[in-house]
């Protein structure tokens, strides 16, 4: 709670900073996110990335003359107590707009405050149920699971592999997860012989990783959670001595991932955002000048390697920003109507076009596929 408390008492800060300069009533942006508990290395660079750009933007001018205020809460990865802050935030703390929702289980306690509020929600997390079906004042900025999984069976197909052992954490995340890949993966001729899943909290993932090695005719496994848990089912999986093709969910895109699997990671596969590998791409990918700018601002100012999860923070508040200068006012339902009409907007997670009927805007095409080898980030084929 003391860690919210100075969070919150930094944007009052920076608002009251900038809002003296000004003589404009502050901008409330809303925030709850996962900076501590399980779900933390996601999290952390959420709250970094916020706190930066709120800064930086205040010192420019804040938007439309008027300063910006962070009003941040730490739910400790805890979807109840994410549904407490958010009463507090609409409540209380009267903010315009809400960016958050570190994982599904939070994002998705607070969906029905802010919908009974008429308050634009931009949630960092990604699952296909919260935005499908479509919910009047939610957005997203993240690739969904089920966009995961398609990505993983086009290289499975190309590898000639179709039957597929499936791991999935029993949280929010890995449970959409889990029904999302078993939805798609008949489109991509995948069979799922085996099917295992753990709890977010276990230590040891050992006896559902025999059980898979003892499945008859299996080729590959996909590994679907985020947090510690997928580092310890890669390290378990080396130890039990298994060498089928090992893929993950987007949920470990992060050196955090990296450093947690040791060894064990190399020659993982996964889908991730343009941030993990700037430095492969091409140099007229139009996401280059975005993640490179992103990248070099968060590691000049937090002396840290930069995440895919602090990209979907940068492109939530990124698309409030714009979404306000469009709409003129930080009117509740007119940056809902604004944030709903982006198009062509290239951020982290890749180039959004909105629509009533899709409120995260990305498509396929916004994943890349990577490989760990020699403890980095290699770029499989284009995008």
């Amino acid at each position: 709670m003391q860690a919210s408390i100075r969070n919150t008492l930094f944007g009052l800060a920076l608002a009251v900073a900038a809002g003296h300069a000004s003589g404009a009533e502050p901008i409330k942006i809303g925030s709850v996110l996962s900076v501590t508990g399980p779900a933390a290395f996601l999290g952390d660079p959420e709250l970094k990335t916020l706190q930066m750009y709120v800064e930086d933007i205040n010192k420019k001018g804040g938007v439309l003359g008027r300063p910006l205020q962070l009003v941040h809460y730490d739910d400790g990865s805890d979807a109840n107590k994410a549904n407490g802050f958010a009463k507090r935030l609409i409540d209380d703390d009267k903010v315009d707009v809400l960016i958050g929702g570190t994982t599904t289980g939070s994002t998705m306690s607070m969906v029905p405050l802010v919908e009974r509020a008429g308050l634009p929600f931009i949630s960092l997390a990604g699952a296909v149920p919260i935005i499908e079906p479509v919910k009047k004042w939610v957005f997203k900025t993240p690739h969904t699971d089920r966009m995961a999984a398609e990505k993983i069976f086009e290289d499975m197909k190309k590898r000639g592999l179709s039957k597929v052992a499936l791991l999935s954490e029993t949280s929010g995340f890995g449970q959409s997860g889990k029904k999302e890949t078993e939805a798609v993966a008949g489109k991509y001729g995948v069979s799922l012989v085996a099917n295992e899943t753990y709890g977010p909290k276990d230590t040891d993932m050992s006896p559902q990783l025999t059980k898979i090695k003892n499945t008859p005719g299996v080729q590959a496994l996909f590994i679907f959670g985020l947090g510690q848990g997928p580092a310890i089912a890669t390290k378990n999986y080396k130890q039990l001595g298994l060498t089928l093709p090992l893929y993950h969910a987007h949920g470990v895109a992060s050196e955090e991932f990296i450093k947690l699997a040791g060894p064990a990671a190399e020659g993982v596969r996964l889908p991730a955002t343009a941030l993990l590998v700037i430095d492969k791409l091409d140099a007229k990918d139009p996401q280059k000048p975005v993640v490179t700018d992103y990248a070099r601002a968060f590691q000049a100012r937090w002396k840290t390697d930069v995440s895919s999860f602090g990209g979907y923070a940068y492109d939530g508040l990124m698309l409030t920003v714009d979404a306000i200068k469009r709409a003129g006012s930080a009117d509740k339902a007119k940056v809902r109507d604004a944030l709903e009409a982006t198009k062509g907007y290239v951020g982290a997670s890749g180039k959004v076009n909105m629509s009533a009927s899709d409120h995260m805007g990305l498509d396929l095409s916004a994943f890349r596929l990577v490989e760990i080898k020699a403890g980095d980030w290699a770029l499989l084929g284009s995008k």
